[in-house]
């Protein structure tokens, strides 16, 4: 099938980091399939998850504006339901209006989790957290007489700190099932309309629960060790991770976390990062064999990252490199091939890319812009702003400024020099320190800006009411939510 306008499959695994792909460096896992889309496109060194943390990342997809103007901040939250009648709509209600058929899946993490929020057709595998679910997946294990597993199920999880083993085949393992169910969309599509797709790895988040098999693949001794603890630095962070892994969700106690623990939980979860390459591998084969390789534009890249013991600490939530730093390739046919591009990018840009690789106009209050090197109009960023409930980052890709809100503590670092982040530059010299108040000034006014259209929900609008007649009689009423977003 051939359409005048590309198929775009938009593929995000769940909390991958982006060295821990061997495109991005890793020697010891071995990641073809992403890599090929690296050789044949244009892979972004400098890419960071502005939101690091599941749902307030994938909001910021969905709408192209920030966490602020989202008032979604961390995972307790969540978009407005009465978000069109706001005037915002979803970027597949967007590409749903402009002539694509919009698909999403595997894991969406939307609230309410089988909300479409303008996705016309829909797999779902969702969270590996949400045991309680019925979605397809559940429905997918009952039927071969299997059921969804906590982490407790399995021998050795709090031993090994939530480094278990699969005890499914990988066709029924959560990133099986959604690399199969992408093949089978693939195979099976006959629309006359271009296609939209999103697909959502729920790996390589935990538990760490690769298949047997994968973990063979994982060169464990060269595997590095976890940057250190830094101790006044990083103390009210780890104690805030230990409290928050307690939870029945987790159930893990980090505690007592050795380098040994470390080292098992990287070896798991990039076990989990080569089943992931290996569906990967099998879509895009799917592709091919369909014909429909060279009409499809490729997007490859992740909500977040994972920590993995680096500072001491498991997870997301802050703008640590493990955090927040992810992956993003473009495979783009035409395009650019065995691109390495060194512009400091957005996860949010993903959004604006999308739309206008279907040659259709963003909103107008849109934070996202085009990703750079690929023809489209915008020119590259000069930061990445960075907003979740417990921290703050500006970064030029270069220099990176982080406001920890829980614990008060602000730091620099030059990721170029210090990629492990070790020392705090921001009181070193004159110079450090002019950098320091002017990547904070930068964050602060558009943090504020932020705040301001946060609010463009509550607009009376542009009626001068000091003018009015129907205010000063008192028949005026404030028509709420106003559809001027900000």
């Amino acid at each position: 099938m051939t359409t005048r306008r590309p198929n775009l499959l938009f593929i995000m695994p769940d909390q991958l980091r982006a060295d821990f792909l061997s495109s991005y460096g890793a020697e010891f896992v071995s990641t073809p399939h992403i890599d090929a889309l690296a050789a044949e496109g244009i892979a972004y060194r400098r890419a960071y998850s502005p939101s690091p943390v599941c749902v307030p990342a994938r909001c910021l997809l969905m709408t192209g504006r920030d966490a602020i103007k989202n008032g979604v901040l961390d995972n307790g939250h969540f978009l407005r339901p009465d978000l069109n009648e706001c005037g915002i709509q979803t970027w597949p209600q967007i590409l749903s209006e402009g002539g694509y058929l919009t698909a999403a899946i595997g894991k969406m993490h939307f609230y309410p989790w089988n909300a479409p929020l303008g996705f016309e057709h829909r797999v779902i595998c969702e969270d590996k957290r949400w045991l309680s679910i019925e979605d397809d997946y559940f429905h997918h294990l009952s039927a071969k007489g299997l059921r969804k597993l906590h982490g407790r199920d399995h021998a050795g999880y709090q031993e090994n700190r939530g480094a278990i083993i699969c005890p499914y085949a990988v066709e029924d393992s959560w990133d099986g099932y959604v690399g199969g169910e992408t093949v089978r969309f693939i195979e099976e599509y006959d629309d006359d309309r271009p296609f939209a797709a999103m697909v959502g790895f729920p790996g390589p988040h935990c538990p760490y629960d690769p298949c047997a098999a994968a973990m063979e693949d994982v060169a464990t001794d060269k595997i590095p060790a976890a940057a250190a603890f830094v101790p006044g630095q990083d103390d009210e962070l780890r104690e805030a991770n230990i409290r928050g892994n307690l939870g029945d969700w987790n159930g893990v106690d980090y505690s007592e976390f050795t380098d040994a623990h470390k080292q098992k939980v990287r070896q798991h979860y990039a076990a989990l990062v080569k089943q992931i390459d290996d569906e990967v591998g099998r879509i895009v084969a799917a592709l091919k064999k369909t014909g429909q390789l060279e009409h499809t534009v490729i997007i490859f890249s992740s909500d977040h990252g994972d920590m993995l013991g680096d500072h001491g600490l498991i997870g997301k939530t802050n703008f640590y490199e493990g955090s927040c730093h992810v992956p993003m390739i473009v495979r783009q046919p035409g395009g650019p091939s065995g691109v390495v591009s060194e512009d400091v990018v957005s996860l949010g840009d993903v959004t604006a890319t999308l739309l206008a690789l279907a040659g259709i106009d963003r909103p107008t209050y849109y934070d996202s812009r085009t990703l750079p090197g690929l023809g489209l109009p915008d020119p590259p960023r000069e930061q990445v702003l960075g907003f979740v409930a417990g921290g703050l980052m500006n970064t030029d890709g270069h220099w990176k400024w982080m406001k920890n809100t829980a614990t008060g503590q602000s730091h620099l670092f030059n990721v170029d020099e210090d990629p492990l982040e070790q020392t705090d530059r921001q009181h070193e010299s004159t110079e450090t320190r002019a950098i320091a108040a002017r990547l904070d000034g930068e964050l602060t006014r558009q943090m504020l800006r932020s705040i301001a259209a946060g609010g463009s929900d509550r607009s009376i609008g542009n009626l001068p009411l000091w003018d009015s007649e129907s205010f000063g009689q008192g028949t005026w009423q404030f028509d709420y939510p106003s559809a001027t977003p900000g």
